[in-house]
């Protein structure tokens, strides 16, 4: 099952999406999952007991893990043999589209590092159990990671998600910022975040830095969503359907008229509303780093950020 398909090439990302991952550190998949699937996942993950008073949370969330049909995978084993044949994951990993994406981030082969079945309770479990209903803090997944590589986390979603549900909240652009995990918890607001307000079957691919948090739920049922984390064990460079080579150099800052909006450059340069007007070119040089990383070429510029700070004239002696 690890050999790439014909289907898996035809799904394979594009230059414009790669560049998009780069840049804003996800990519989103509206309703990818097919109907069949999500009610079989749903299934297969189970119900949580109803609300008890003077149950706890924790004793609630515990119960619903034990008895869920999802099993307990070891990290390190490699993906395409973590899950039993026929299961609802083993399914959604099959998928062409999920595939060809998976392929397309983290190369042949990927690695299986963790899963977990994320649930958000309604108000009746916080109050029956005399806890806080809030949102989850901002953070990143693990530790203070400088890597440049990264590993890829898919964030399933089995059933539409309302916004009254407090669907996962994150900041598109943040995960090449470095940061130690909880330390961002303080940010509960920032400017251009999104919330996961959509369909049933949704698939969001994250760079494993991007800040996020789930959100609180104010609706009357449980909202639940399914992560894998898994990493390369081989090259992530050109592993896309790699368009033919431009000129990455392009006029700026005096420019007359329109450019096209959907070069790899232009995509790389696109700033997030939270960019400032300083540190955020910082962004734009990680984001050429992180390009160059990809495409195995160490040249790559966009809008000479790397080019000036690189430059070193050949002095006569």
């Amino acid at each position: 099952m690890t050999a790439p398909t014909a289907n898996d090439a035809a799904r394979l990302l594009s230059d414009q999406q790669m560049a998009s991952f780069t840049a804003r550190g996800f990519l989103s998949f509206d309703a990818a999952v097919p109907d069949d699937i999500n009610a079989q996942f749903l299934a297969e993950a189970g119900e949580a007991p109803e609300a008890e008073p003077g149950r706890k949370l924790r004793a609630t969330y515990g119960t619903l893990l034990a008895e869920s049909a999802v099993p307990e995978i070891a990290p390190g084993t490699p993906l395409y043999q973590a899950y039993p044949q026929g299961s609802a994951v083993q399914r959604l990993l099959s998928l062409p589209l999920v595939r060809g994406a998976i392929r397309s981030l983290v190369g042949e082969d990927p690695v299986f590092d963790h899963h977990f079945l994320h649930v958000t309770f309604p108000p009746r479990y916080h109050e029956a159990g005399g806890g806080e209903n809030v949102s989850q803090h901002t953070h990143q997944d693990s530790t203070v990671d400088p890597r440049l590589s990264f590993d890829l986390q898919i964030m399933y979603y089995p059933h539409a998600v309302t916004r009254e549900m407090g669907g996962t909240r994150f900041v598109p652009g943040a995960h090449l910022r470095k940061v130690s995990e909880a330390a961002i918890g303080r940010y509960q607001n920032i400017r251009g975040q999104q919330h996961m307000v959509c369909e049933a079957g949704t698939l969001l691919f994250l760079h494993h830095g991007l800040w996020h948090g789930g959100g609180v739920n104010l609706s009357d049922r449980t909202r639940t969503m399914f992560k894998i984390r898994l990493h390369a064990s081989g090259s992530q460079k050109r592993q896309w359907n790699v368009g033919p080579a431009v000129d990455s150099q392009r006029p700026i800052f005096f420019v007359k008229g329109q450019r096209p909006a959907d070069t790899v450059a232009a995509i790389l340069m696109t700033p997030e509303p939270w960019f400032e007007q300083d540190t955020g070119r910082v962004e734009f040089i990680n984001r050429v780093k992180l390009w160059r990383y990809l495409t195995d070429d160490p040249g790559f510029d966009a809008d000479y950020w790397l080019t000036r700070l690189e430059h070193a004239p050949q002095v006569m002696a």
